[in-house]
């Protein structure tokens, strides 16, 4: 799946899950440094993910890169 993000450096999130199991295979992010992000949440459970960066902001934005990809994995899950 391709995330078209809204209000942050990234511009894309590219996401590939492994099917009907909700466990992210890959993440990667179009604009901005967030490999780390990427490795992190990598084997992870999608709904774990949701948990821990939903939420957050950077700065003065209402959301972040982080946020983004919890919304990302929310339309991933919503849509299996």
């Amino acid at each position: 799946m391709t995330y078209k993000t809204k209000g942050t450096c990234s511009t894309m999130i590219d996401i590939e899950m492994e099917p009907d199991q909700h466990t992210i295979k890959s993440v990667a992010f179009t604009g901005g440094n967030l490999k780390g992000i990427s490795s992190l949440v990598v084997g992870m459970k999608a709904e774990d993910a949701i948990a821990r960066l939903k939420g957050i902001k950077c700065g003065f934005k209402p959301t972040s890169c982080p946020d983004q990809l919890a919304r990302a994995l929310e339309e991933i899950v919503q849509a299996q």
